[in-house]
This record gives C-alpha cells, structure tokens and sequence, in this order.
C-alpha cells in the first residue's frame, strides 16, 4: 500500500470532490482518480460512491479513513522527528482552539512559534471542544486547547492549563442585575441564550442546572461569543458563560453576577491543551507546548 494513494484518498474524503481534491494536491484529476481506483484493487472495496455533484464514503471508506489519517500523521511526526534530531523543526503544526479559551494566548502563542520556526507551516482550526478532541484523537490535528468536562476520547490526553467560575451575564435592566450573587435555583423560569450542546461550556451548564434540579429554557442558541454578547445586550435572554466571556470588552455594558448554590462545588470550566498519546506527539507541538506556563511544563515532559 503507497503512501500516496493514502494521502490521495484521505483528501478526497475530506473535499467529497475529486477535482477540488485534485487542485489542493496540485495533481490531476484522471492521475487521482487512477490512485483511488488502486488502492480500491488493493483492498478489494469500493471506498466511494460516486456521483455528479457529490462523493461519499462507503462503510469501509469510512474505516480506512481513520487509519489512513493516523498512519499519515505518524509517518508526518516520523519525519519531523528526524529533521528534529539533525536540528531542523520542519513541516506541518496544526492547531485547534475553541472560542475564548482563558489561560493561553493563543494568537500571540502562534506568533511567537512561527517567528522562532519559520520553516513549520501553522495551521488553525476554530470549533467546539468536542469536533476538536475528536480531531486530535484522529491525528488530523496535533494539539487542540479546549474546554472539555468529562473524560477525554481514546487517544487523547488532557493537559490541564486553568480554570474559571460560571458567572450570570445579563443586561443592567435584568432583576437579577444589582445582586451581590445569584443561585442556581433561582434561575429557574428564565430564558436563556447558550451555545450548541458541543461547546464546553454548554455541557458544564447543563450539567449544573440538571444537578440542581433547576428547569431551563435555552431559547437561542449561537455559535459564537460575540452573537451571544449582542443577544444578552438586547434583553432577549441571560447567559450562563465562563468568566473571561463576561469580562470581554464587547460586555461591559452587561450585569455580571457571581453564581452559588449549585452542586458541590460549584462548577469550573477547565480549560486544558488537548494531545494525542505520547507515541503520537510530533517534535513541533512538542516545541509548542514549552511555550505555555510553567504550571503546564510539569505535564509537557511526560509527553516527550
């Protein structure tokens, strides 16, 4: 089985198009297509099914694109393990990140990498907690900072960097505004807006609401902070959202009210750098992970 036939079919897979699969690989459509029927020979399955406008993958596709994705990835961090031992960083870091992370800079982060790195080509990629540790647990990301509650996927390991408390944000006009502190209970009735069930903040809160007994309405529910913000600005819902979100410039117009008397203790989204297991883990996100806080470093040296 060639390598090239892999990376030919994982990128069709990706695109569910020949010719933009084609394009982005730089080469032609009739020599791509070729390597896919090979490789289809080679296994004895048809992995797409194709059509006019669209191609989708059949059950063993599906299959074999996880394998193919990790194989790719571990020949990609067997060759950049090599580079790093002849004192190169070379090839491909790719990022993940969920929306408003705390604890990690993420921007200046990549920055500063690419500044001392330039021969790595950075990659990012802005989702929810869970698309992105399911990204990293295929090997089609190297590290993602997330804020996921809960067990992480097999394969991947949570790198904890910090942790803040759930606050109210409201308008000023709301009842609950001038309070010193507001109980979960008490948010019983309200209508809220929240982000997609995915978002790791999402699953904390509902988790919280559920353990109190507390019924809730999310009535509106975004994809990101800064729609959120505008919703909760207009008076068309509270929010329930880490800390840092509240204290965003675009919010200052808002009530942020500490919340207690949820259960015990009161939750805390735990934002962590999210690796693939330690076989996995290429020499550039390796590099990466030295940049955060000391408080993580403890942590990156048993992933090395």
């Amino acid at each position: 089985m060639e390598l090239r036939h892999l990376e030919h079919f994982v990128a069709v897979a990706q695109d569910r198009h020949f010719t933009r699969a084609a394009q982005r690989l730089m080469v032609s459509q009739s020599g791509l297509s070729a390597s896919v029927r090979a490789l289809e020979r080679e296994l004895g399955a048809q992995l797409f099914v194709r059509s006019t406008r669209s191609v989708e993958l059949t059950a063993p596709g599906r299959a074999l694109l996880v394998e193919a994705t990790r194989a790719l990835a571990s020949v990609r961090a067997a060759q950049e393990a090599v580079a790093a031992v002849q004192g190169l960083l070379t090839g491909t870091l790719s990022v993940g990140t969920e929306q408003c992370v705390t604890g990690v800079n993420v921007p200046a982060l990549l920055a500063r990498f690419r500044a001392e790195h330039p021969q790595v080509q950075v990659r990012l990629r802005q989702a929810n907690s869970a698309a992105l540790t399911a990204e990293v647990g295929a090997g089609r990301l190297d590290l993602a900072f997330v804020a996921l509650h809960g067990p992480a996927p097999e394969g991947v390991r949570l790198l904890p960097l910090t942790c803040e408390p759930m606050v109210l944000l409201c308008h000023a006009g709301h009842r609950l505004a001038g309070a010193a502190e507001v109980r979960w209970p008490e948010l019983d009735g309200e209508t809220f807006v929240d982000f997609h069930p995915d978002w790791g903040s999402r699953s904390l809160t509902d988790t919280a609401f559920a353990a109190t007994g507390t019924h809730r309405q999310v009535a509106l529910e975004v994809n990101d902070v800064h729609s959120l913000i505008d919703l909760v600005g207009h008076g068309l819902g509270i929010a329930v959202v880490p800390r840092p979100v509240a204290l965003k410039d675009q919010a200052a117009a808002l009530a942020c009210v500490p919340l207690t008397g949820g259960a015990a203790p009161d939750p805390l989204w735990k934002v962590s750098a999210a690796v693939a297991e330690t076989d996995r883990v290429g020499p550039a996100a390796r590099e990466l992970l030295t940049y955060l806080e000391p408080s993580v470093k403890p942590l990156t040296a048993s992933v090395a």
